[in-house]
C-alpha cells in the first residue's frame, strides 16, 4: 500500500471516530439536559454557534456596593521557590458577577447548593432599558418595559431568566459603575418591585439579572426586588456583562453557581449560548 493511501486510511478513520465522539458528546449533553428535568428550547431546536461570557473579571479592586474591598488573595505558592502558584482567597458572596439565592433576603429560602440545576440552564430574556438609563441613573425596568418586549418578541419563555440590560456594564473599571453622589449615595438602574411582582404574577420566569450592581436601583431605601424577588424562591444574579452582545430573545443561559452548603449567593460564571 502507497504512503498516500496510508494516510488517507488513518484520516478517514480519524474523522470518523471524531464524528462519534461529538455524537456521543451531543448524546450526553442531551441526556443530562432531560435528566435535569429542563432542556432548553434554544438548545433543542439547534446547536448554539456562539459562546458569550457575561462575567466581568473578578480583582481586589471590583467596585462593591458598600463601596469597600470585598474580595482578598494571598499567594501561599509560588513557582519560582514552589514549583506551582496557589492563592488562598478570602472573598464576600455578593462580589463580582454573583448570584443571589433566595436564602440571601429570606429566612429559609433555597441556599445556592439548593437550586435546582434544572434551573440554571434556561432561556434567556434581555430587555432594552438603555435609552432610559441614559436619561436618568435612577432609571428602573417596569411591567411597561416587559410588555413592550412581549408586544414586540412574544410571550416570555418557560423557566426564563429576564435580564435588565441598562448599558451599565460599559462603565466598568470607572467611577460611574458605582455612581456616588456627593453624600454617599448611589445611582444606577434596577428592576422596579413591581416588575417582579408581574414575573412572578404572569410568568414562569426563575431568575432575573441586572447589569448593575444590584436588583434594585441604586437608590432604593427597602430593597423591595430584593424582597420580592427572592423571598419568594426565585434567584438573581448581579454586574452581568456584555448584555448588548445578545438578541433580544433565543440565547440559552447558563449559570455556574457556586455549590456552597449553606450560601446566599457567589461569584459565578455566567455563559450565553447562541
Amino acid at each position: 500500500m502507497c504512503h498516500a493511501c496510508v494516510i488517507d486510511s488513518v484520516k478517514d478513520r480519524m474523522l470518523s471516530r471524531r464524528g462519534l465522539f461529538r455524537a456521543a458528546a451531543t448524546g450526553a449533553v442531551a441526556a443530562a439536559a432531560a435528566n435535569s428535568g429542563f432542556l432548553s428550547p434554544a438548545l433543542a431546536a439547534a446547536p448554539p454557534v456562539k459562546v458569550s461570557d457575561l462575567t466581568h473579571d473578578l480583582h481586589e479592586a471590583f467596585p462593591t456596593f458598600f463601596g469597600e474591598q470585598q474580595f482578598f488573595r494571598e499567594q501561599k505558592f509560588n513557582y519560582a521557590e514552589h514549583k506551582f502558584n496557589l492563592f488562598e482567597l478570602r472573598v464576600n458572596e455578593h462580589t463580582g458577577t454573583h448570584m443571589d439565592a433566595p436564602l440571601h433576603f429570606s429566612e429559609d429560602g433555597n441556599s445556592v447548593a439548593e437550586i435546582p440545576v434544572g434551573d440554571l440552564v434556561v432561556p434567556l430574556v434581555v430587555i432594552d432599558i438603555r435609552e432610559k438609563a441614559a436619561a436618568s441613573a435612577d432609571a428602573q425596568l417596569t411591567p411597561d418595559d416587559i410588555q413592550a418586549w412581549i408586544a414586540a418578541n412574544g410571550e416570555i419563555p418557560e423557566k426564563a431568566c429576564v435580564a435588565l440590560n441598562s448599558g451599565w456594564a460599559a462603565h466598568m473599571g470607572t467611577e460611574k459603575f458605582r455612581n456616588a453622589d456627593a453624600e454617599g449615595k448611589i445611582h444606577f438602574p434596577g428592576f422596579h418591585v413591581e416588575a417582579a411582582q408581574y414575573l412572578m404574577e404572569n410568568t414562569n420566569t426563575v431568575g432575573i439579572a441586572s447589569d448593575t450592581l444590584s436588583l434594585d436601583f441604586g437608590i432604593s431605601p427597602d430593597f423591595a426586588t430584593h424582597y420580592a424577588w427572592l423571598a419568594s424562591g426565585h434567584w438573581g444574579l448581579e454586574a452581568v456583562a456584555n448584555l448588548d452582545d445578545l438578541p433580544a430573545k433565543g440565547a440559552t443561559l447558563i449559570v455556574g453557581a457556586p455549590k456552597v452548603r449553606g450560601g446566599t449567593g457567589g461569584p459565578a460564571r455566567v455563559l450565553a449560548l447562541v
